[in-house]
């Protein structure tokens, strides 16, 4: 059977939910993400090695405004990458599609818009009440 595109996932209302292509496409997308995401902490690294420091103040702030962004941009995109590699080890243990509070399917447009989600859409607006609550 050929591979299942995004539009196969949206247009899904089958009762196999998180059958073998399903899980086979999502392991495929958070594998591609994976690269994307090492194959840009290795840009920036290759990026923040070759520049040369330039003896004017204000253009030697501007690329140092520009190193900060970059490497907050690569913080949050490593732990995006963590995130990914547990998502990856949920698929392989079967346990993927799944909500982490409640059992129940997350769906697949969900998963779909957010690969790593691992809380149903009332468990994930729950959580944020009650952080609310607690922050308030």
């Amino acid at each position: 059977m050929a591979k299942l595109t995004e539009q196969d996932i949206l247009n899904y209302d089958g009762d196999d939910y998180m059958n073998a292509d399903h899980l086979e496409f999502f392991k495929d997308r958070l594998l591609q993400m994976q690269q994307e995401l090492l194959s840009n902490a290795n840009a920036t690294t290759s990026h923040l090695q070759e520049q040369e420091a330039t003896p004017d103040p204000a253009d030697r702030a501007t690329l140092e405004e520009e190193y900060a962004l970059e490497l907050r941009t690569r913080d949050r995109e490593r732990k995006l990458l963590l995130k990914i590699q547990s998502t990856l080890k949920k698929i392989d243990a079967g346990d993927y599609g799944y909500c982490e509070d409640t059992g129940e399917p997350i769906g697949l447009k969900r998963l779909l818009a957010r690969p790593t989600a691992s809380l149903s859409v009332e468990a994930q607006e729950r959580r944020e009440r009650m952080k609310k609550q607690y922050a308030d």
